[in-house]
């Protein structure tokens, strides 16, 4: 008896030192799934942008792009109508949030609202721009003929915003009804949807396909022009200045959420 206790009180401790070298296995498929398409695709684009045409030799001046005045003009006017969204989306959403919160969490008021911004919040793309310009457009609105419609960044700024409040809305109530602290919260929300606006493309590039604007729309002509002004190293160094700015707003998340943790200790 003493020793099938013994034998038995020896094997927990066996089993149990068994685990931790199998814990990792779970992680796998979301490791694969980042490397995939995130550090894969990242590694294409970095080596594309500082590689020949060919892909045979360094070549460091494909670079040179990001120095031209055209070009920071496209990454400023990106930053601007990504600042302007964010923040006009993330204070309208953080109202109607609380509003939200405010009221019966089993009502219907709430479920519809949430059911709604869950569907707006993803409504977006070609969809989205031809229901603005059937609604407002300066010669085929049937509310209204709004002649600043096709000016930047006033007008794809009004699109942005639709889709930028409901998902503010979305992931800033947890916050809202939940969380101690709200400022760290809402500005972190404010960065999500920052970086949301910055990546956005075919929402602007339905509004206006003739002029490009932003950094995305840039990357598109680089890639598809017809007029010989195609070029995938430029497009690839491009997209190496979008992966620096995403990096960098990731950066100031990542330090805002462990000075959140610091606060709520």
């Amino acid at each position: 008896m003493s020793a099938a206790a013994t034998t038995a009180a020896g094997a927990g401790p066996a089993r149990a030192g068994r685990r931790p070298r199998l814990a990792w296995a779970g992680t796998v498929p979301f490791f694969a799934y980042v490397g995939v398409f995130l550090l894969l695709p990242t590694g294409v684009v970095i080596w594309g942008a500082v590689t020949k045409q060919a892909g045979h030799g360094l070549q460091l001046s494909n670079l040179k792009v990001l120095g031209s005045s055209a070009v920071r003009g496209f990454f400023l006017n990106s930053v601007e109508l990504s600042a302007i969204t964010s923040i006009v989306g993330a204070v309208a959403g953080a109202v109607l949030a609380y509003a939200v919160a405010s009221g019966n969490p089993d009502g219907v008021v709430r479920r519809v609202f949430l059911a709604g911004s869950g569907v707006l919040a993803q409504f977006g793309g070609v969809t989205l721009a031809f229901a603005f310009n059937a609604a407002i457009g300066p010669t085929s609105g049937f509310i209204t003929h709004a002649s600043w419609y096709y000016d930047f960044p006033q007008g794809i700024a009004l699109i942005y915003i639709y889709f930028q409040i409901p998902l503010m809305v979305l992931v800033f109530l947890p916050a809202v009804v939940g969380a101690p602290l709200l400022a760290p919260a809402f500005l972190g929300c404010t960065l999500l949807l920052f970086a949301n606006a910055l990546s956005a493309f075919a929402t602007i590039q339905a509004w206006e396909n003739q002029i490009a604007y932003v950094v995305p729309q840039q990357i598109s002509i680089a890639i598809t022009s017809e007029v010989g002004l195609s070029s995938a190293n430029e497009a690839q160094a491009l997209a190496l200045g979008m992966i620096v700015l995403v990096a960098v707003t990731m950066t100031a998340y990542a330090l805002l959420q462990r000075r959140t943790a610091r606060w709520l200790r």
